[in-house]
């Protein structure tokens, strides 16, 4: 992986390096959605990314301070605005792993994760398919989506935060990487 100070931001927030740790504290009024359920399209999220072609796997070792309803952290892959998937830890009431698939209308699911010390990120893009891998701390890594990706569609890739409502939502990333494709199957 390049350093964080050599990746590219796409609405760049407030930031610092730690050592090896990323720590980035969000803008109000962040987001990535595009018009499913409440109609509206959202392009504001803070999102660090590299370009990479061909089949990959991305991970990354998330710890954030969640308080706000929506705030969110985690691993995204980009082709555009409209052509993106996004997955991490959502705050909704409480800590929900999330994934969110557009093309180009948003598609979103969670699942319950109580309040773990970080959770683990992974996406893995082979032929058409994007698997998206989560863990959490002593456990093994689980299934959260398999989804569909055009295999010709050039993407970047890095972490993202978001807040929704009010800004000042502390994240850390680190253990980033950006690799061939692993080994076995993608579920």
């Amino acid at each position: 992986m390049a350093s964080w100070t050599e990746l590219e931001w796409l609405n760049a927030p407030r930031w610092q390096v730690d050592g090896e740790t990323l720590v980035v504290t969000t803008d109000a009024h962040t987001d990535f959605w595009r018009e499913t359920h409440y109609g509206f399209v959202r392009d504001s999220g803070h999102f660090l990314h590299a370009a990479v072609q061909g089949e990959f796997t991305a991970q990354v070792r998330v710890q954030g301070s969640y308080r706000s309803l929506y705030d969110q952290a985690g691993l995204m892959v980009r082709a555009d605005e409209a052509h993106w998937v996004k997955t991490g830890v959502e705050f909704v009431g409480h800590q929900q792993l999330s994934a969110v698939v557009t093309r180009p209308y948003s598609d979103w699911n969670v699942r319950p994760v109580g309040s773990p010390a970080w959770v683990e990120l992974r996406m893995t893009r082979r032929g058409n398919a994007l698997s998206v891998q989560t863990r959490l701390p002593g456990e093994d890594w689980q299934l959260l989506r398999l989804t569909f990706w055009p295999p010709d569609l050039s993407v970047s890739v890095g972490i993202y935060a978001c807040s929704p409502g009010d800004a000042g939502f502390e994240v850390r990333f680190s253990d980033f990487s950006v690799q061939g494709p692993a080994d076995g199957p993608l579920y």
